[in-house]
């Protein structure tokens, strides 16, 4: 069973600070894109991916094995390749009058949402020459949003049979706090998650979010009680991610 090794990281470093011979730890570029509209997130994403394979194909161990990427969006509904339409509870007009869009996505996963005040991060790691698998990789993606998590005082897990990190598993009130939704094509990943700190749920009630009628969701803000400092989450969530992959990140928002 993979185990996760709690170790210290470094803050974030620039390009000309890091030479990659100097550590077997693969090397992330980070990239902050700010409040991006979803398609044009989804064509960057698509940029990077093939940027990552073109490294691949050039055999130079210097060159980084990924891009971490965070966002937000304005209000979208996004559903997965294997999801069904009639999880959108609303029509087009009433999209319009809500100021929001849909996307058929080819990632993983049924329906959710993106809006402000959620962290969405798309992950463009290359798993071969990490030498994990897709598995191993989405339990570490969960791992490290589990870790951010508790930093704030929110204690958070897994629910069995159910991709990403919840509250209160195994009780009534189980609640969704984190989605996870991811592609790999040539075993370089796109997509990812979305963690809710300062979101707002209403836009929540417009679907059966990832598919589930039972289930809850909720936000950092609505755990504490009050707004939870978003920038304070993006750092300590990139740490968590550099940890958890043993990683070593470069890069600062675009």
């Amino acid at each position: 069973m993979w185990k996760v090794v709690r170790r210290s990281v470094p803050p974030i470093m620039p390009n000309c600070m890091l030479m990659h011979e100097q550590t077997m730890e693969p090397t992330i570029e980070f990239t902050d894109i700010g409040q991006t509209e979803y398609r044009k997130a989804w064509d960057y994403q698509e940029e990077q991916h093939q940027r990552i394979l073109g490294y691949r194909d050039k055999g130079d161990p210097q060159l980084p094995e990924g891009n971490l990427i965070f966002c937000e969006h304005p209000h979208v509904f996004t559903l997965g390749k294997s999801g069904q339409i009639n999880n959108l509870l609303i029509n087009e007009d009433f999209l319009r009058n809500i100021n929001a869009t849909y996307y058929k996505s080819d990632r993983g996963g049924d329906i959710t949402y993106h809006g402000p005040g959620q962290i969405v991060g798309y992950p463009i790691f290359d798993l071969e020459r990490m030498k994990i698998g897709v598995k191993e990789y989405v339990h570490r993606l969960e791992s490290a949003i589990i870790f951010t998590l508790s930093e704030f005082g929110i204690e958070a897990g897994r629910l069995l049979g159910a991709t990403g990190v919840w509250l209160d598993t195994g009780t009534a009130s189980a609640r969704k706090i984190c989605a996870i939704g991811v592609r790999v094509s040539r075993a370089v990943t796109m997509h990812g998650f979305a963690l809710n700190v300062n979101t707002d749920l209403k836009y929540f009630s417009y679907i059966n979010p990832c598919g589930f009628l039972d289930k809850g969701v909720t936000s950092m803000e609505k755990e504490k009680g009050m707004p939870v400092n978003f920038e304070e989450v993006k750092e300590k969530l990139r740490m968590m991610l550099a940890e958890v992959f043993s990683l070593q990140v470069v890069g600062q928002a675009r």
